[in-house]
């Protein structure tokens, strides 16, 4: 197990550097988002809810400050705010349609560059490094779920 965590710590970033975003702000970007704004929104699925409370562990923030940027986001029409319809006290994130775009459009990944880098590589090659990463990315999202009770 020590070499598989060594091989997501050692490829990870190396993909990150390749492709990031370069910086930029609220003001700048074409969603008007900032981001730690697109962080949150790469953080919410369109179909699996999350609670408002862990996503705020999850990121790091105070219930507060996640309370705000969702509220902003939702007037956006960005995330998703809606009650479980077994108990109306839960609240449930999702990322809605516009949403989705925005975050594409102000991932923390350039989009050209992620394209740059899929063609680089083999057909084969390519479909199974996009099977690996969304096998990686949904284990990731159970265990978020899963741990915070969300």
């Amino acid at each position: 197990m020590t070499r598989d965590v060594q091989t997501v710590q050692t490829w990870y970033p190396r993909i990150f550097l390749a492709c990031h975003t370069r910086h930029v702000s609220r003001r700048t970007s074409p969603h008007g988002l900032s981001p730690n704004d697109s962080n949150l929104l790469a953080h919410l699925d369109e179909r699996r809810p999350i609670s408002p409370s862990s996503l705020a562990r999850h990121l790091g923030i105070g219930r507060p400050a996640a309370s705000a940027a969702v509220k902003r986001l939702a007037r956006m029409g960005y995330v998703r705010v809606s009650r479980d319809p077994r108990d109306a006290r839960v609240v449930h994130l999702t990322l809605g349609p516009s949403g989705a775009a925005a975050m594409r459009g102000s991932s923390v990944l350039e989009a050209e560059r992620v394209r740059r880098l899929l063609r680089s590589m083999p057909p084969a090659e390519r479909r199974a490094a996009l099977e690996g990463l969304s096998l990686l990315g949904q284990a990731a999202h159970r265990m978020m779920t899963e741990s915070d009770g969300a």
